[in-house]
Formats: C-alpha cells, sequence, structure tokens
C-alpha cells in the first residue's frame, strides 16, 4: 500500500480540485448573507498560509481564533493547520481568567478574531505575553495598537503554492474543556486523529455526510470543531451555510429554507427553541432531512415532535471533547425500518452505539467491567484513533489512570445488544437514601409534560436523605402546572415515588453555558441549599 500521510491537506484537496462551484453562504445578521465558493475559499486559505509565514509566526506553534462561524474562520481551519501550525479555536464565551488562562497555556502567537470580540481581547492583551499579532475579521472602533486586517493582510501576499510535507503525528488543533471543575484542559488533535475522525462522521453511521448535502452547523465552532463538520462538509464537497452570531429561530428556519440546508447540527436547547417557533409561526423545515443533536441526551418528546409533526428524525451523537468528539450515533438499524414512532424513538433516544473506531467500557469503581443487561450502572470510558491519551501538559492524570483508556466521566448502562443508554455526568447523579437517581432520565420525562417547555433537574441536600431531585421548569406561556400534577404525571411514566421531584422551581429561563448545555453547577449554586 502507498504510504500516503494522513493530514490537513488531504481534506482540503478535494474541495480545491472537484468542487470549486459549491457554495459556502454565512448569515452576517438577520437580513444578510454572504456568499462564495470553494473556490475562492480555497484561494484565500492559501493566501493566509502565505500571510502566517509573512508575519514571522513559528511553523509548528499555536495560532488561536476567537470567532463565531463564518467563512473567515472556516479559512483559518485549513489556513493555519496546512501551514504546519495548531489551530486553537477559544470559546470566547468563558470567562476572562479562563481565557487568558488558555490562551498562555497554549502559547498562542497569533490570534485571530471576530471584530464585537476586540473589546474583549484588548482587556486581557496586556496579560498574554506570548501573543504578537491580532487579526481583525472586519472593522471595529476599538482602538489597539498594531492590530491588523484580515483581509489588508490577504491582499497583501500572493498565494501559497504546492503543499506542504506535514507527518500525520503532528499537533493539528488544540480545544479547552469548558472548565467547569477546575481549570479548563487541553485536548490536543493530531492530523492523523482528525482525519480519521473526519471519515468516521461523514460515513453512513455517523453523520453521514456527501456532496449532495448542505450542512448547517449551528454547533459553535469554538466547541470541538463544530463537532467536526466544517472538516467532513469541506473534505465531502458539501455545501456550507453558516447561522449568524446571535441565534434567533426564526432566522436558522428561514436560512434552513432559503439554502435548502439537509443536515443541521445543534445542542437540545437549539431544538427546543426552533420546535416551538415552527410551532408559532406554522413554518416548516425545507428540505431537513436530518437534524443531528449533540452535547446532552435530547429528550424523547423532542425527537417525537420533529418525527411526528415535521417529518425529519433526530440522530443523537454523543461524545466529548477528549473524543474529538464523536463516538457514539444512534443510527437506526434496518429492522426497525418499519417500526412504530414509539420504537423508533424509543431508540432514537439512546446515546446509540460506537462509530467503527471507537471502543466503549462500562467499568465499577474497582475498574471491572459491569453487566451489559440494560440495568447496572457504570462509569463509561472510551478508547480509540480519535480519543486523548493525556491532556496537554499532562493535566488531570486521573483521567488515564486505567492505561489505554480514557475515562469520560459519564455514567450509563449497556444493553445487551451493545446500545449504550446515559444516565448522568457523574457529578450530577443525585444519590437519595443511598440509591441514584439520574437527573438526565427526570428532564426528558419532565419536558414530555405538555405544559412544559424546558427542564433541569438538580440535587437539593437533605438532611434525611442526603440529596433530593429539585425539577427547575420553564411552563409553557399562559399554563400553570403543581408539583402534584408532575409527580402524577411521572408516576404514570414508570418512575417510582422515591424518585419523584420533591420540590418545584418556575423560571422564565433556565441558564446556559457558554456552548448551551443547561448551567446545573449556577443552578445549585442558586437552589441547592439544605432542605429538611
Amino acid at each position: 500500500m502507498m504510504d500516503v500521510e494522513l493530514n490537513s491537506w488531504m481534506l482540503f484537496r478535494n474541495a480545491e480540485v472537484s468542487y470549486k462551484d459549491v457554495e459556502i453562504v454565512t448569515q452576517l445578521d438577520d437580513e444578510n448573507r454572504h456568499r462564495y465558493t470553494y473556490g475562492s475559499m480555497t484561494n484565500r486559505v492559501r493566501r493566509l498560509i502565505s500571510a502566517l509565514d509573512y508575519l514571522g509566526i513559528s511553523r509548528d506553534t499555536a495560532v488561536g481564533t476567537l470567532a463565531w462561524n463564518s467563512f473567515e474562520h472556516l479559512e483559518c481551519y485549513f489556513g493555519i493547520p496546512n501551514s504546519t501550525r495548531v489551530i486553537h479555536t477559544i470559546n470566547s464565551r468563558l470567562p476572562q481568567e479562563d481565557l487568558t488562562y488558555i490562551i498562555n497555556d497554549a502559547a498562542d502567537q497569533a490570534l485571530f478574531v471576530a471584530p464585537n470580540l476586540l473589546e474583549l481581547v484588548s482587556r486581557i492583551l496586556p496579560d498574554l505575553p506570548e501573543v504578537r499579532h491580532v487579526i481583525s475579521f472586519g472593522e471595529s472602533a476599538v482602538d489597539m495598537p498594531g492590530l491588523i486586517s484580515y483581509e489588508e493582510l490577504l491582499a497583501s501576499v500572493d498565494p501559497f503554492e504546492g503543499e506542504l510535507d506535514i507527518s500525520e503525528s503532528s499537533p493539528l488543533g488544540i480545544c479547552y474543556t469548558s472548565g467547569t471543575t477546575g481549570k479548563p484542559k487541553g485536548a490536543l488533535f493530531t492530523h492523523r486523529s482528525t482525519v480519521l475522525h473526519t471519515m468516521a462522521i461523514s460515513s453512513a453511521d455517523g453523520v453521514g455526510i456527501s456532496a449532495s448535502d448542505c450542512v448547517l452547523p449551528i454547533v459553535p465552532m469554538f466547541h470541538v470543531n463544530a463537532w467536526g463538520l466544517p472538516f467532513s462538509a469541506v473534505s465531502a464537497g458539501a455545501k456550507i451555510a453558516f447561522p449568524s452570531p446571535t441565534f434567533h429561530p426564526a432566522t436558522v428556519i428561514k436560512l434552513i429554507q432559503d439554502e435548502a440546508v439537509t443536515k443541521a447540527a445543534g445542542v437540545p436547547t437549539i431544538w427546543i427553541a426552533v420546535l416551538d417557533e415552527l410551532r408559532r409561526s406554522g413554518e416548516n423545515l425545507g428540505e431537513l432531512s436530518e437534524l443531528v443533536c449533540g452535547g446532552a441526551q435530547p429528550p424523547a418528546s423532542l425527537i417525537r415532535a420533529y418525527m411526528e409533526e415535521y417529518g425529519v428524525p433526530m440522530l443523537q451523537a454523543w461524545g466529548l471533547t477528549e473524543s474529538s468528539p464523536i463516538a457514539t450515533t444512534s443510527r437506526l438499524p434496518h429492522r426497525l425500518r418499519n417500526a412504530s414512532i414509539d420504537k423508533k424513538v424509543e431508540y432514537s433516544s439512546r446515546a446509540g452505539k460506537p462509530v467503527a473506531g471507537v471502543e466503549v467500557a462500562l467499568l465499577d469503581g474497582e475498574g471491572q467491567p459491569v453487566p451489559h443487561d440494560g440495568t447496572t450502572m457504570g462509569d463509561i470510558y472510551l478508547r480509540g484513533p480519535w480519543v486523548i491519551d493525556k491532556y496537554l501538559h499532562d493535566a488531570d492524570p486521573e483521567a488515564f489512570v486505567i492505561p489505554g483508556w480514557f475515562k469520560t466521566g459519564d455514567v450509563g448502562v449497556i444493553e445487551d445488544n451493545g446500545l449504550l443508554r446515559l444516565l448522568d455526568r457523574s457529578k450530577d447523579l443525585i444519590k437519595s437514601g443511598g440509591e441514584w437517581v439520574s437527573s438526565v432520565t427526570l428532564e426528558s420525562a419532565l419536558m414530555g409534560h405538555p405544559k412544559i417547555i424546558e427542564a433541569a433537574v438538580i440535587a437539593y441536600n437533605h438532611e434525611r436523605w442526603q440529596e433530593r431531585p429539585l425539577a427547575i421548569v420553564v411552563p409553557f406561556s399562559g399554563e400553570n402546572v403543581t408539583l402534584e400534577e408532575l409527580r402524577k404525571y411521572l408516576e404514570s411514566e414508570g418512575f417510582p415515588r422515591w424518585q419523584l421531584p420533591d420540590r418545584l422551581q418556575f423560571v422564565s429561563e433556565i441558564p446556559r453555558t457558554s456552548v448551551g448545555k443547561f448551567d446545573k453547577k449556577l443552578l445549585r449554586a442558586i437552589y441547592a441549599e439544605e432542605s429538611g
């Protein structure tokens, strides 16, 4: 066999040669879109490679991006790693202390920044000794000495010619965990791991992206490379539609319709808001053939609603930053092709089965396998060619205490057919009277109640039982619901009485983390006080 390096040029090359006329669309605001083709994009990527050399940024060092989903950010996805440098996608929604920490920890030499984030960068720049250049994607009123215009920079250089030899074991990108406990930790992806992950999610058992698709990644590009979708879409020659930085469900629906989007990806809170808007407005989803949902387990009621009301299936994809991220998908098996909606929803509500290349293990507290009987809980471990074997600078070695495996921090069960069902993050499980209660399972059931649009469940301290469930809910406008009504509903759904919430908190909105998940850390800080 030919000895061919698996690197970012392999993902880029086909787009440049075979898909020059394919469109890339960016929603700039509610009204305006930027539109160009792969031919223009690949030319600008080659200019970016030359520009990085012109700026004197050292090869094999990190270059940061603080940006939203856009055509400029996509150019960085290829221009930086194709030049042998390492792209570090930075979550600008993190606290300033964390931003300063991760930029210094990665030793970024330059930052590519969206205009509305320049003020943020100006505040922390004095504490970033390694950063030599700040490049803005657009005009800004921020007065920053030495600020470089991205467009002027690209115009000042010629496109790079040829390809650079890059070892597949070389680092391609860095993504940091959100730091919910302790400091954020860096996950370093190699060229090889990125190419293999791209192939896996492009496969039919992954997300199944091809040149026939238009892909809408609502998941932020700073969050685990938008689940790898920009790499897979470009390598497959798929049309790409990027949403605007400000999420408005009506704007997203119009983008889906106008650009004939076939696959769209986002966290459950995104699809809850879009569903609410669809029902309110009477709009449809155009040519959309599949919703991809990750980041948190979607409620069964949400999966059912899209399937029954709009004929669009939802593919659940589970993984973590440390697994690049996709490890499993809930792709329906052939035997369920003509099954009832109930059966399809039940299957799709699971995390699914590993994509080829990933292994999943379910272990007890002693590191021993637990039965795959669908009821015995265990800690979920992963291994595979796109799963990290350590964090940057060897942070948190306890996650790799079992050689060759990564401890995810998730708890679940595996059924006898190999189907993985997530129960919770280990830190979100509720221990009541010595028995475990899954907050995720309760949340999913609560969001199936006809009066509830969103629900989060946390533990509150209890003098007798140690912890008890507290339900924090957002009812539909004009609806009233009582704790007793919700408890009766949950009993009808098969929950034993000892698992039912004892307290109910109404809110107008559940706070989100920087990547759109329910912020249970904040909810616990507000509501988990002692109560007997």
